[in-house]
């Protein structure tokens, strides 16, 4: 591989730089980087599991001879067709959290470090190989190593019906590769593919595969099917726990960093994290590995010395790589929450006062007639807006934004920095905000001092909580909020003081205070919050300690949450080391002790409140560790 920049390039040693070999001038060539490997930088990017087979509409996952796709070319080859690709083994069983940390972290990665992983891996693919000497699979690779200068459309694989010696190769480097034949009768997934080729790249490659290519087929047998089984492991370890950059990084206890990343792909799946964050996720995980992927090429077509071209090329593709490479590993320390890492979304300036020192009074209305300001006083200053975001736009600190019934799309509340008062007229049901899928947050505030009244939010696809107390004070007056992620999140530093509202849906508290914050909660009802499918149920309200937050609750009925009505979250080792501080208000003296003793820590008053039906209890300890905001 040629030099064309410092040695933080070079740690790139995945791919292949294979001599080139024609088996068609017209239309078929071997490529000259074979990338047959399943290697680890060309591991899928999906950070939810998609099958590796392709869905038809009658579910089968073998391929017709009419649906089979042809290959276009200028000159045929002189070849039979191949027959149709026989189903390949997919497991029906599902594994837990749980189970997968037990196999991953202490079966497979035990004490070994990320540079050791590879050889883990294989180990363990080894140990079931050995219970049998050959079998019959489907071979699949990247259309690229068969195929070059083809109408393939958006073939995601070339599969061909090989037999697999499962005896390892020696002498060959990682990944794993195992000998291979094709079986007969000849059959791909591709009809018109000539067998002549398929032989001359495997020919090219000593016969020789890598073993998470290859797919073993159905009805072979316990054995067999246990083989595949082991295959899909491997497979989802590359494809979802292993990151380019683990070797490159000193990490004192990899297994434990395993555990964390088999979290995160649970909390994607159970809806802890929201769908269009996790989706955000998934699609800079995957644009990192295709610029590493790139990179990677680009210095394999050099030749000798890199000219000053190459060398910038070089270096711009590797900062492009690096900066997507420190996101994911932000996301990933911050273990990506159920709102998702939080840092200040808000970069909008506060207008403050006019210069004329005057207040507005903005109303929000398509048609606006004189009885919907009978009750203004005669000096009220009005401007009339068709829209919320227009109205919005307009204010300065100071304005009051009323809104008559209808359906309202809410961009603007995501950036909320002047002390205004928004308030619905008429019934708070028929006034209703919708937020933006577009956007992380769905209302969001840095001002001194905000009011919403009479309206309900309804949250579709937002990242964060329904409601955002960034700094400053939110007041929510008589709303209704309909959450999809989790409820109001209330920053350090800030102040929420909600009363007679409605809060149920969320995915995680309904209402989450973290560490120094202030929160006075009068008359509401909090219920329904808490993915049931989450591992940690926050249940009605989560308050994070250290430093503690202020909470003041009043006549609030809490009930039917998963989890506590009410849950303290407290560091691991706060009152007792080493040991699961999972408490509920009742128990054993110990457990009572210890509950007795946050509250008495805590600047909570509680008082009046109806807490009932909720999973775990009224109010209990959750022992966790997080990052603070």
């Amino acid at each position: 591989m040629a030099t064309c920049a410092p040695d933080p390039l070079f740690h790139l040693e995945d791919f292949h730089d294979e001599t080139s070999q024609k088996a068609s001038k017209e239309q078929f060539k071997i490529p000259a980087s074979s990338e047959m490997a399943h290697e680890k930088a060309q591991s899928h990017t999906s950070t939810i599991p998609k099958s590796e087979v392709p869905s038809y509409d009658d579910g089968s996952t073998s391929f017709s001879t009419a649906d089979a796709p042809q290959i276009v070319r200028n000159k045929p080859f002189d070849a039979n067709e191949a027959q149709v690709l026989p189903q390949i083994f997919i497991s029906n069983k599902t594994y837990t959290y749980d189970e997968r940390v037990a196999l991953f972290c202490d079966h497979i990665i035990g004490q070994c470090s990320a540079e050791d992983a590879d050889d883990a891996i294989s180990f363990y693919i080894i140990e079931k190989l050995a219970s049998k000497r050959s079998l019959t699979a489907v071979w699949k690779t990247s259309p690229e190593v068969l195929l070059v200068n083809c109408d393939i459309g958006d073939l995601p694989f070339v599969g061909v019906l090989v037999d697999v010696n499962c005896t390892p190769c020696e002498g060959k480097n990682l990944p794993l590769r195992v000998s291979v034949s094709v079986a007969e009768p000849y059959s791909s997934n591709i009809a018109n593919l000539p067998r002549e080729l398929v032989e001359d790249v495997l020919r090219e490659h000593d016969y020789s595969v890598p073993i998470l290519d290859v797919y073993p087929i159905q009805g072979m047998g316990a054995d067999v099917d246990n083989i595949a089984e082991y295959l899909e492991h491997a497979r989802f370890f590359y494809d979802f726990l292993w990151r380019d950059w683990d070797e490159e990084e000193e990490c004192d206890e990899y297994a434990g960093l395993i555990e964390k990343r088999i979290q995160l792909y649970y909390d994607i799946q159970d809806g802890t994290i929201p769908g269009p964050i996790s989706e955000r996720y998934r699609k800079t995980l995957e644009e990192y590995r295709s610029k590493r992927l790139d990179l990677t090429k680009f210095q394999t077509k050099i030749r000798g010395e890199a000219l000053p071209g190459e060398a910038v090329e070089c270096w711009k593709k590797y900062y492009e790589m690096s900066m997507l490479c420190g996101l994911l590993k932000f996301w990933e320390d911050l273990r990506l929450r159920s709102h998702g890492p939080f840092y200040p979304r808000i970069y909008k300036r506060r207008k403050g006062q006019r210069t004329s020192g005057r207040i507005v009074t903005h109303i929000v209305a398509q048609i606006m007639t004189t009885d919907m300001i009978k009750n203004f006083s005669a000096d009220t200053l009005i401007q009339q807006h068709d829209s919320l975001s227009a109205a919005l736009d307009s204010c300065f600190s100071g304005d009051t934004v009323v809104v008559f019934p209808g359906e309202y799309h809410a961009v603007a509340l995501a950036s909320l920095t002047d002390d205004i008062t928004i308030k619905g007229e008429g019934e708070k049901k028929e006034v209703v905000f919708y937020s933006d899928p577009s956007h992380d947050n769905f209302v969001a505030s840095k001002a001194s001092k905000v009011m919403l009244m009479n309206l309900t939010l309804v949250q579709h696809g937002t990242c964060d909580g329904i409601v955002v107390v960034e700094s400053g004070q939110l007041t929510l007056d008589n709303c209704v909020l309909k959450c999809q992620g989790t409820g109001v999140c209330v920053l350090t530093g800030a102040s929420l003081v909600m009363k007679n509202c409605e809060i149920s849906g969320a995915k995680g508290a309904g209402v989450e205070l973290y560490p120094g914050s202030v929160a006075e909660l009068h008359r509401n009802e909090i219920h329904h919050c808490s993915n049931q499918l989450a591992k940690d149920s926050q249940g009605g309200i989560n308050l994070k300690v250290l430093p503690q937050p202020q909470l003041k609750l009043t006549d609030n009925h809490i009930h039917d949450n998963h989890g506590y009505g009410v849950t303290i979250l407290v560091p691991d080792n706060l009152y007792k080391a080493s040991e699961d501080l999972e408490q509920t208000a009742s128990g054993d003296k110990n457990e009572t002790d210890y509950l007795s003793k946050a509250l008495q820590n805590l600047s909570l008053e509680i008082t009046t409140n109806k807490l009932e039906s909720n999973t775990k209890g009224d109010i209990g300890l959750l022992c966790k560790m997080w990052v603070n905001s």
